[in-house]
């Protein structure tokens, strides 16, 4: 492997304060508490755009998850992430608004989760690399989804959910 395609990330302490840096696959393989960044892209119907997971994904292939995330590369801050997350993802550019954080625990797999929100009506053209499919809920449909079958979402979808699908109408 191409040395330039490692990715590296700063893990971190319970605080979220930065201790170190490491490739991705060690952060993983040693669960050691790292960055993460979540986006909730809703249209003006109040609709939440949710992305299905390629198959080819190392975390929750095939599940659907919050419209855009990745993880905060190293020396990289939660809002830049967020940005480029959107960009590389959804290839859309939206003004974000902060929702709220995750502390790093088994059902963020070791990630501390900051979480934006946007408002859009611009086409979205997903990264295939990426997500296999996507499309917009409403915040109906997802709880309806939720109640069937919740094993056909990431774990961090539904606890986000769980804070942001009571304010998704706001």
């Amino acid at each position: 492997m191409n040395i330039d395609a490692i990715e590296f990330f700063d893990f971190v302490d319970d605080d979220d304060c930065v201790i170190g840096r490491a490739s991705r696959q060690e952060v993983h393989q040693k669960k050691l508490m790292h960055r993460s960044v979540h986006i909730f892209v809703f249209n003006s119907s109040g609709h939440l755009f949710l992305q299905k997971r390629a198959e080819i994904k190392d975390e929750s292939p095939g599940l659907w998850d919050t419209s855009s995330s990745g993880h905060v590369d190293s020396g990289e801050d939660y809002m830049t992430a967020a940005n480029r997350e959107l960009m590389e993802e959804l290839n859309i550019c939206e003004p974000l608004s902060f929702i709220m954080k995750l502390k790093a625990g088994p059902e963020t797999f070791w990630e501390h989760v900051w979480s934006y929100r946007c408002v859009s009506e611009k086409k979205i053209r997903i990264n295939r690399d990426e997500i296999s499919e996507g499309r917009f809920w409403s915040p109906q449909e997802i709880t309806v989804a939720i109640e069937q079958d919740k094993t056909q979402f990431t774990p961090t979808f539904l606890t986000l959910w769980s804070h942001v699908g009571s304010t998704a109408d706001e």
